[in-house]
């Protein structure tokens, strides 16, 4: 038996909300095995009505997804993959996340592709109306075989972030210079205008980094965008301008950037 634990966030422990669980709902697609061994399922999150959930980097007081697949077997290696989300505006705050459902994609691997493999565990995530909470979701599902191919699944992946090359993104460079407290960056990414507003996250590559939400500007086919990072044990810290990665979000689109050049 293979055990997985893979934490998306540096968080504390999130124990089971109790009587708030209800407030979501799991269900795990079982997908299908591909000849490379290689297996696609999928965690549908299902929320009541007005309530939404976050992503991986989900702005201000938010709460990212962590999976565990501490029960699991037969699986060696675990990648959730993230469906463009959406911005919301609520309490003089921006977060980024999902409203009322979400398709996670799940990459799998094992020792031995030809047996079927058990995915169990649990998911803690953020569920948020006019507050917020958490909430711990438990799963056990057998993945066969010879799974088919789930509509679901594939909506989800094909809802993803272009990356560079397809959303025509030219030079993106890192600026750096230093605060009192950690470090200043600003991006700055040729990228073609368009008429949707822009939102841009930047993630430091490290999760012990706390990044502040940006400030843009916009001057023709240059976007800017600004943030802070501080690290959470108050430590310095070198950024590794390859490992930054910058998402832009706007008209239900988004952009994936993977790295930067010095600036």
């Amino acid at each position: 038996m293979t055990l997985i634990t893979l934490a998306l966030a540096a968080l504390p422990t999130v124990g089971s909300a109790g009587p708030f669980d209800d407030l979501a709902s799991i269900e795990i697609l079982p997908g299908w095995r591909n000849a490379s061994g290689e297996h696609m399922a999928g965690i549908r999150i299902t929320l009541d009505p007005g309530w939404k959930t976050y992503w991986r980097a989900p702005g201000d007081g938010g709460i990212p997804p962590q999976f565990s697949l501490a029960g699991s077997e037969n699986i060696t290696s675990f990648t959730p993959l993230w469906p463009v989300p959406q911005v919301f505006y609520q309490n003089d705050m921006y977060s980024v996340g999902y409203a009322d459902h979400v398709v996670f994609p799940l990459r799998l691997n094992s020792d031995d592709p030809e047996a079927p493999m058990r995915i169990s565990g649990q998911i803690h995530i953020g569920v948020c109306e006019e507050i917020c909470i958490p909430v711990t979701l438990d799963f056990d599902e057998l993945l066969p075989v010879d799974g088919e191919r789930d509509a679901a699944i594939t909506a989800a992946l094909i809802n993803r972030p272009m990356t560079a090359e397809e959303a025509d993104v030219g030079d993106v460079v890192c600026q750096i210079a230093p605060i009192s407290d950690g470090l200043q960056v600003t991006t700055v990414i040729d990228l073609p205008a368009t008429t949707a507003s822009e939102y841009v996250v930047i993630e430091a590559g490290d999760r012990s980094v706390w990044v502040s939400e940006a400030d843009i500007a916009r001057d023709g086919d240059t976007l800017s965008a600004t943030v802070d990072m501080i690290h959470t044990g108050g430590r310095a810290f070198a950024l590794d301008r390859s490992a930054v990665r910058i998402t832009i979000l706007g008209g239900n689109q988004a952009v994936d950037i993977r790295g930067c050049e010095a600036g």
